[in-house]
């Protein structure tokens, strides 16, 4: 009760972080001799072990000489940003992971500044010391130099320095230091870290600042109690986010003991507890003693920047593999995420069975998308769209920080293509083969880049995106410039109708794949889409030719993913989302309703 510490991993993506909590899970033995230990025990989602990205964060605890520790892991990818924005105000400290060779990426600079703004003292942990390229007194100098950038004040200047290899479990003070565990960063912890100072005798004061669900309890609330103490029985009073207040019953009442959530009677002030009782509990809800109104201020979560359509499906597949279809089916599903997804906005379209979702980028709308498809959805989605603000009759739209790492020798191709897509070069630097670009570019140019970029550095490069700020609109900006090849035919795709089609194009089926008038089947190579019959058998005849027999060689077809035809498709297309396929289609199937248009 009287010795909580509240922490929280926060990075760029890949510094570590993930790592980081599983070193300190296993030095502090909360593990079972015989128990398999994974790597990123923390990314428990399907999703997250597929990508290798923490999506959610989630609270573990840790018992180091007489203190709790509990731990936040928060995801490191600027599109689930959200989740570190409320988690902040849980915690006493971060622990800011910095990778000894990138140094601070975008991302790092976001999460700093939120913990900033909440006067948390931040601990710096430069991660990865014994990579070849590994430049750590460097990175530390640029870490200071962007703590001094966010106005960081004096005591924060003075952060306290922890060098390890979070993959091995090794934390040192120094560089030259011997060292084969934690300690050093747990040590650090308890020196920088008062624990939580309150009274049992206070009247009870907890902010929500996460939700979980439970098929057999329902709705979870998780934060931290900031005065008095929680009891299971206890009927209290929640204060909603709109100054509603009502009272509700705790049913069930938990704490985290190293990654399991452990059942209790009772938790004191500074514990991060989750609950169960409430079914319109929402984030950023406060919970009081009952009949006592002590709210605390509301978590500000910021805007969304990019939106799509999520629309019914019409095709002529539609409800051959998916269970939920309707429109009704799709706004519950949507409800059901706002509730825990708090980086999210959805609204109705006002001429179609659907709505305008929208998030931070394409990949938090593309998780959200692939987890309704695993579910056993079916829709159709339209190309994102970025959210343009308009102040004193001008328009703004969102730009962002690209930063890039390629080889020597593809650098000129990228500058020009960023330039073509808006993009203003900040930063050039070259550096063993490799040369490092800085740009600001508008969010809209970017939609569909990373596939270009990929191609065009033939996966040697590194690219990078964090938001940065809304600029003045930066007029037309050249779109896709290839045009489709559309079937006309609906039917089973045939070997020697796609072996012809190849010259006009790449196709993105293969043979034996059943397709549909208005389905996309292929990528033209000129600028028009052009109607084609990938259904077309060879005509027989009792007449033998020379060529009777020829070999028919197929190239490979391109295959696409939810991110990548996200990327790809243009404003009259669609992507058919549903459990087993993924399509590409026309908005408008029928070729001479698409040719009137």
């Amino acid at each position: 009760m009287k010795n909580i510490i509240n922490i929280a991993v926060v990075a760029h993506v890949d510094a570590g972080k993930s790592t980081l909590v599983d070193a300190l899970l296993k030095q502090n033995i909360i593990f079972r001799d015989n128990k398999e230990i994974e790597n990123r025990v923390m990314d428990n989602n399907a999703l997250e072990k597929e990508r290798g990205i923490t999506i959610y964060s989630k609270n573990c605890s840790i018992f180091y000489k007489g203190y709790k520790i509990n731990i936040v892991d928060t995801p490191g990818h600027a599109d689930f940003s959200s989740e570190v924005e409320r988690v902040i105000r849980t915690v006493d400290t971060v622990i800011l992971l910095v990778d000894s060779a990138e140094g601070p990426m975008p991302q790092t600079r976001f999460v700093l500044k939120k913990a900033l703004e909440h006067n948390l003292k931040p601990i710096l942990f430069i991660n990865k010391i014994d990579k070849l390229d590994a430049r750590v007194l460097e990175v530390v100098d640029m870490t200071f130099d962007m703590f001094c950038e966010l106005n960081a004040t004096n005591e924060q200047l003075d952060f306290p320095i922890i060098y390890g290899i979070a993959r091995d479990g090794i934390a040192k003070y120094n560089l030259e230091d011997e060292s084969d565990s934690m300690d050093p960063l747990l040590e650090t912890i308890l020196k920088k870290c008062t624990p939580f100072k309150g009274d049992i005798n206070d009247n009870l004061q907890m902010q929500i600042s996460n939700l979980g669900y439970d098929e057999y309890i329902g709705r979870l609330a998780i934060g931290r109690i900031t005065k008095g103490k929680i009891k299971l029985n206890d009927t209290i009073s929640v204060i909603q986010n709109n100054g509603k207040e009502s009272s509700f019953k705790i049913t069930k009442l938990f704490i985290n003991e190293g990654i399991d959530r452990i059942e209790v009677k009772e938790a004191y002030f500074g514990d991060i507890v989750t609950i169960a009782g409430c079914s319109y509990i929402s984030i950023g809800d406060t919970i009081c003693s009952l009949n006592v109104r002590d709210p605390l201020p509301p978590i500000e979560i910021e805007k969304p920047t990019l939106s799509m359509n999520f629309v019914v499906n019409n095709s002529p597949f539609a409800g051959l593999s998916g269970k939920f279809l309707t429109n009704r089916h799709i706004k519950e599903r949507l409800e059901k995420e706002l509730e825990v997804n708090v980086g999210l906005e959805v609204e109705e379209l006002a001429n179609a069975d659907g709505f305008k979702v929208s998030g931070r980028g394409e990949l938090h709308l593309s998780i959200l998308l692939e987890n309704m498809r695993r579910e056993g959805y079916e829709l159709c989605v339209s190309k994102p769209e970025v959210l343009i603000k308009e102040e004193n009759d001008i328009k703004y739209e969102p730009f962002e920080t690209v930063i890039i790492n390629t080889p020597n020798d593809k650098a000129s191709m990228i500058i020009s293509d960023l330039q073509t897509r808006k993009g203003t070069l900040l930063k050039m630097e070259e550096k063993n083969n490799f040369t490092y670009l800085e740009f600001e570019a508008p969010t809209r140019g970017l939609i569909g880049y990373r596939s270009n970029f990929i191609t065009n550095t033939k996966g040697e490069g590194i690219m990078v995106r964090n938001f940065s700020s809304y600029k003045p609109y930066v007029g037309h900006l050249q779109t896709r410039k290839n045009g489709v090849l559309v079937s006309m035919e609906n039917g089973k795709s045939l070997g020697y109708s796609l072996f012809n089609l190849q010259e006009r194009g790449t196709l993105i089926i293969g043979p034996g794949r059943e397709v549909y008038i208005g389905m996309i089947v292929g990528i033209h190579n000129r600028d028009n889409d052009l109607n084609v019959n990938p259904c077309k058998n060879k005509a027989m005849s009792n007449t033998r030719s020379s060529g009777a027999d020829e070999a028919i060689a197929l190239v490979p077809h391109k295959k696409f993913t939810l991110e990548t035809a996200l990327e790809f498709i243009e404003n009259d297309e669609y992507i058919e989302v549903t459990p087993d396929e993924i399509r590409i289609r026309k908005k408008i199937l029928d070729p001479k309703e698409r040719k009137k248009l």
